[in-house]
C-alpha cells in the first residue's frame, strides 16, 4: 500500500492524504495518542473492518462518535447478511424509496438497514434502561451497548466477524468512547418515546452531554499529566464534521480558558471532509482557524483532506498498520 501512495498519492488531496498518514504515525511512534471522531455513516460504510485493527494494534486511545455510529456498528454485525444495497440509488423515485419504507427497509445512501434489527435491540435495551432507572443507576449510551451485548450473548447471534466491529475491540481495549447529541439516533429516539409513554421512570439513566464532556475533559487532563517530556501530546483524528468532531476537540479550550489550567494544546490534527470552505460552515474551516480558539498551535502538525472518508480513511489507517 505505501509503495502504491508513494508513486501514484503525489499532489493535491493525495499527497495531503499521505502528509496526514505518514504524520500520524511519526505521532504514535514517538509515543503519543489519538482520538478518533467518527460523523456521517461510517459504521455502515464498514469502517470497523480496520478501525478496530487500529484499535488493537494500539494507534487509537478514544472515540468521540454520533450516536448513528454507535448503533449501527452493532446493527451490522447482527443483520449484515439481511442488509441490502442499492447500486442505482441516486435514480431511485420517491415511490421507490416509499416501497423501501413499506418493507421496514430503512435506507442510508446505497445501503438500506433492516427495521427488524433495530425492533430487536429495542426489546434488548428497554430492558436495561428500565432496570437502571428503577435502581437509580446511570451509565453512558456505550456502557448500555456494553451491557447489552453481554447480557444477551449477542457476539453469538453476529452475522459478521467479531474483528470487525470497532465498538468491540474499545470495549475490550476499554479506551474511552463519548457520543454527544446521542439523542439523534434511533435508540435515542426510541429511549425517549419509552420514556413519555411511562415505560423508563425518567430520562437520568443515560448519563447526557456535559457528562460526557467532562469525562473527555478529565481523561484529556490526566493523559497530559502523564505523558513523558518529549511526548506529543493527544493528537486528533477527524472523520467528516459535526458534532462527533466540534464537540471533542473544545476539551482542550475549556480546560485551558474555563477551568483556567495550563494543558498542552493538540498535538495532531486531521480532518477528512468533503465540505468546502464557505459560509461560514465550521465542518469546512481550515485547522488554521482552529489556532484563534485555543484548540491548535502554530507549529502542531495539520492537514485537511478533502475527499469521501470511506476511501481516505481506510487508506490512511492503511499506511499506519504498514499493510
Amino acid at each position: 500500500m505505501r509503495s502504491f501512495l508513494d508513486r501514484h498519492f503525489t499532489h493535491f488531496n493525495s499527497r495531503e492524504l499521505v502528509r496526514a498518514a505518514a504524520a500520524y504515525e511519526a505521532h504514535v511512534d514517538a509515543g503519543g495518542e489519538m482520538l478518533v471522531t467518527l460523523a456521517g455513516a461510517m459504521s455502515t460504510a464498514e469502517i470497523g473492518k480496520i478501525l478496530a485493527r487500529m484499535i488493537r494494534a494500539g494507534k487509537v486511545q478514544a472515540i468521540s462518535c454520533t450516536g448513528a455510529n454507535l448503533e449501527e456498528d452493532l446493527f451490522q454485525m447482527l443483520a449484515g447478511d439481511e442488509y441490502e444495497h442499492v447500486p442505482d440509488w441516486r435514480a431511485l423515485s420517491a415511490a421507490d424509496e416509499q416501497a423501501l419504507l413499506d418493507r421496514g427497509m430503512n435506507r442510508v445512501t446505497d445501503t438500506c438497514i433492516p427495521e427488524t434489527v433495530m425492533r430487536e435491540l429495542e426489546g434488548r435495551l428497554l430492558e436495561l434502561w428500565a432496570e437502571a432507572a428503577e435502581a437509580g443507576e446511570r451509565l453512558f449510551p456505550h456502557e448500555f451497548m456494553a451491557r447489552v451485548i453481554e447480557r444477551g450473548g449477542l457476539v453469538a447471534k453476529f452475522q459478521r466477524d467479531p474483528a470487525d466491529s470497532w465498538l468491540l475491540a474499545a470495549l475490550e481495549a476499554d479506551i474511552p468512547i463519548v457520543t454527544p447529541g446521542w439523542e439523534d439516533s434511533t435508540l435515542g429516539n426510541i429511549f425517549t418515546a419509552a420514556v413519555m409513554k411511562g415505560d423508563i421512570a425518567g430520562h437520568g439513566c443515560v448519563r447526557g452531554g456535559t457528562e460526557a464532556l467532562e469525562s473527555l475533559v478529565r481523561w484529556y487532563r490526566e493523559r497530559d499529566a502523564a505523558r513523558p517530556a518529549g511526548v506529543p501530546s493527544v493528537g486528533f483524528f477527524q472523520i467528516g464534521g459535526g458534532i462527533a468532531g466540534d464537540f471533542p476537540i473544545c476539551a482542550v479550550p475549556l480546560i485551558l480558558q474555563d477551568l483556567r489550567e495550563d494543558v498542552a494544546l493538540w498535538g495532531y490534527f486531521c480532518q477528512i471532509s468533503d465540505a468546502t470552505t464557505s459560509y461560514g460552515g465550521y465542518s469546512g474551516a481550515v485547522p488554521n482557524e482552529k489556532i484563534t480558539w485555543g484548540k491548535l498551535a502554530v507549529e502542531t502538525p495539520k492537514f485537511m483532506v478533502q475527499s469521501d472518508a470511506t476511501i481516505v480513511a481506510p487508506l490512511i489507517f492503511g499506511w499506519v498498520l504498514n499493510d
